[in-house]
C-alpha cells in the first residue's frame, strides 16, 4: 500500500477549472494545478458527508461514523477506533504534514497522536505563533469577526511570511515531497497532506493576487460574514484567495 490523501479545508467546486461546466460556476477563477489533477483523476458524483464543519468532521475521516448525530467539537473518544491507528497497528505508515491549527488546540487534540508521525506548520489565521510584542501598524478592517487580540496575532503571523515559501500550505506540499522522495520505493505507507487553505482569513501571495487584477483601494476585506453573501458590487475582496 501506498496512498496518499490530499485536504483543503474549504474548496466550493464552482470555483475550480474542472467544474467550470457546471450551473452557477466561476469561470474566471484559475486553478490550472487542480485541472491537472482532474486529469489523472476520477470524480465521485454520488458522494455525500455527514459533519462539514472543520474538526467535527476528523471523528467521521477516523472512524467512518457520523459524528454530529451525538457531538459536535472535541476529540476523540477512548472507544474510537482511528483509521491512521488502525494502519499502524497493521504495519502501514501513516504520516500526517498539516497547518490546520485546530488539530493542536483543546477540543481538536489526540487525531494527531494516531498517525505513526506527524508534522505541522503554524501561522494560519490568529494562530497563537509568532511572539512577536513589538508595536505594530494594524490594517484597518471592513468586517471585524475576531477578538481583537486574535486580530493582531494574525497580522504579525503575516509579518513574518514576506516570502510564499514561508507560508504554511506551500511548507506543507514541500513536507510531502520530501516525504515521497525518501520512501518512494518503500512500501506500506499512508500519507496524509492536510492544508487550512482556502479558508478565512484570506491571505495569498502577490504572485496568485496578479491573476486577479482589481482597483479596489478600501479597507482590508478578507474574512466575509458566517452569513448569505450581502456585499455590494463596489465591495470588492482587496486580498484574492488561491
Amino acid at each position: 500500500m501506498r496512498a496518499i490523501m490530499l485536504m483543503f479545508d474549504s474548496l466550493n467546486r464552482r470555483m475550480l477549472s474542472p467544474y467550470h461546466h457546471l450551473p452557477g460556476a466561476y469561470s474566471w477563477v484559475q486553478t490550472s494545478q487542480f485541472s491537472r489533477l482532474a486529469e489523472h483523476s476520477v470524480t465521485f458524483d454520488n458522494a455525500y458527508v455527514g459533519s462539514m464543519p472543520c474538526m467535527p468532521a476528523r471523528p467521521e475521516l477516523h472512524t467512518g461514523r457520523y459524528n454530529f448525530l451525538h457531538r459536535s467539537w472535541g476529540p476523540l473518544e477512548p472507544f474510537d477506533d482511528s483509521m491512521p491507528g488502525q494502519l499502524r497497528d497493521a504495519g502501514i505508515h501513516s504520516h500526517l504534514a498539516s497547518d490546520h491549527y485546530h488539530y493542536w488546540e483543546d477540543g481538536g487534540a489526540t487525531y494527531h497522536t494516531r498517525y505513526s508521525t506527524w508534522e505541522g506548520f503554524r501561522g494560519q489565521d490568529g494562530d497563537w505563533w509568532v511572539p512577536d510584542l513589538r508595536e505594530v501598524n494594524e490594517p484597518e478592517l471592513l468586517n471585524n469577526p475576531r477578538p481583537v487580540r486574535r486580530l493582531r496575532q494574525d497580522h504579525v503571523n503575516r509579518l513574518h511570511m514576506a516570502d510564499e515559501a514561508d507560508m504554511p500550505q506551500p511548507r506543507i506540499f514541500a513536507a510531502g515531497l520530501e516525504f515521497l522522495a525518501m520512501n518512494h520505493e518503500v512500501d506500506n505507507w499512508f500519507l496524509h497532506l492536510e492544508t487550512f487553505d482556502p479558508h478565512e482569513p484570506y491571505f495569498s501571495s502577490e504572485r496568485f493576487r496578479a491573476l486577479y487584477p482589481h482597483v479596489y483601494e478600501g479597507l482590508q476585506f478578507d474574512w466575509p460574514n458566517y452569513a448569505p453573501v450581502i456585499e455590494t458590487d463596489d465591495q470588492v475582496c482587496s486580498i484574492c484567495a488561491i
